[in-house]
């Protein structure tokens, strides 16, 4: 998806960025339709997969727009062989605000295809958002808006994990909280509000009550008072480090503080992947698969039309 939150910060930072996606593919390619990276001046962030084919796309970023085809095989030695189209394009602060408010954006040369107005068409009638693809000479890509407002509580080693594993993801927005200041790193990545609050419990209501939430702290006791405020504000997932035992005594106590057992069997707990260990990074990986499962799609509202430059 067209990451616009990215790009925007991006470009607010390096000025023009050329932003550089997979279009289509043909045979074997070693990132799917839609992965995109961003290029400015001595940077990048971002991958299309790395690689001959990606240095050559960064090399030529801000040489030519539009789209390209890209053998991987003979011409540029990658063992895939398949055959890519890259859309290359390149953004100021004017194109990036143009952008605001829209859901798909489609663009491509000349007026716009048939096949591409019923394929929009189609998925607006149904509510869908239509997946990134090249139709007719046109991309059409759905932008990836902030779809999952998680907050993460427990700035402890496990909780620096999961940012670092999750920050980058488009469409996570994150609200990071724990007990003061020191308990955070001096760096905070992009997309990441920390919240130093002395009763992080207390905080629980200000949280939409269709967010995602990821308890451990370093308190057993705190755990529970958010456990208990989550109950009672609402959630779209809440899920709690700890062991079967811990989970044990939190059903009982939170039982005895007037919640339900299907109010209390909402609560996901143990996190993560037991198979993968016990080390931060590997319970990091293992609730991020969880969170990317039951992530919620939004839908789509508004459209974007235009036309690439006339030498694509």
């Amino acid at each position: 998806m067209f990451d616009r939150i990215a790009l925007k910060a991006a470009v607010t930072e390096h000025g023009r960025v050329a932003r550089v996606v997979i279009a289509q593919v043909a045979g074997s390619s070693p990132r799917e339709v839609g992965a995109a990276m961003l290029v400015w001046e001595h940077g990048q962030s971002g991958t299309i997969g790395g690689g001959a084919l990606e240095y050559k796309a960064a090399q030529q970023a801000f040489v030519r727009e539009g789209l390209t085809h890209h053998a991987l095989g003979p011409k540029l030695g990658q063992c895939c062989g398949g055959v890519v189209t890259l859309l290359t394009e390149i953004y100021d602060a004017r194109a990036v605000a143009a952008l605001d408010g829209r859901d798909v954006i489609a663009r491509g040369t000349g007026a716009m295809p048939l096949a591409v107005k019923r394929l929009l068409d189609r998925a607006r009638g149904r509510g869908e958002r239509p997946e990134p693809q090249l139709v007719k000479g046109w991309f059409i890509e759905p932008v990836a808006e902030v779809q999952t407002d998680l907050w993460i509580w427990g700035a402890g080693h496990v909780g620096r994990a999961l940012v670092d594993v999750l920050a980058p993801l488009p469409g996570m927005a994150i609200t990071w909280v724990d007990t003061g200041p020191e308990r955070f790193p001096d760096a905070m990545p992009d997309g990441v509000t920390a919240l130093p609050v002395a009763e992080p419990a207390l905080l629980a209501a200000r949280a939409p009550t269709d967010a995602h939430h990821l308890i451990l702290t370093y308190s057993h006791e705190l755990d529970l008072a958010l456990c208990h405020a989550l109950l009672g504000r609402g959630f779209g997932f809440a899920g709690l480090i700890g062991s079967d035992t811990k989970w044990a005594r939190f059903r009982s106590r939170l039982k005895a503080l007037g919640h339900s057992d299907a109010q209390i069997g909402r609560i996901c707990c143990p996190i993560g992947q037991k198979t993968l260990g016990k080390h931060p990074q590997a319970i990091a990986v293992g609730v991020a698969a969880q969170l990317l499962e039951t992530r919620i799609a939004g839908g789509m509202t508004k459209w974007q039309t235009h036309s690439l430059p006339s030498r694509a």
